[in-house]
């Protein structure tokens, strides 16, 4: 798992080298627009997760963040829609904890 998280920061690095920030976490909406573009199909999930749960607008951010990291750790150059999939879920249960 180490080995992992290394490479996925590496990548953040090198994705980021010139727009001043180091990590997926600190990106603004101008990187989010450049760095997580979706297909259609996660888009559609991520629109139905919104409708469904009812998430806000800075809700919809930090999933696409979450994506981006797990589709880093798994050296995906796009984000595809099991790692929108698997962000939703993380999103979820933590609304669920603290319900």
């Amino acid at each position: 798992m180490r080995k992992i998280v290394i490479q996925a920061r590496e990548i953040q690095q090198t994705r980021f080298k010139t727009d001043k920030i180091l990590t997926n976490s600190q990106m603004t909406n101008r990187h989010i627009k450049k760095y997580c573009k979706l297909d259609d199909s996660s888009e559609s999930l991520i629109k139905q997760a919104i409708d469904e749960l009812g998430l806000s607008a800075r809700a919809y951010t930090r999933i696409l963040k979450v994506a981006r990291t797990i589709s880093d750790m798994e050296n995906s150059e796009y984000i595809q829609v099991q790692h929108i999939s698997e962000a939703i879920q993380y999103r979820s249960l933590d609304r669920s904890h603290f319900a």
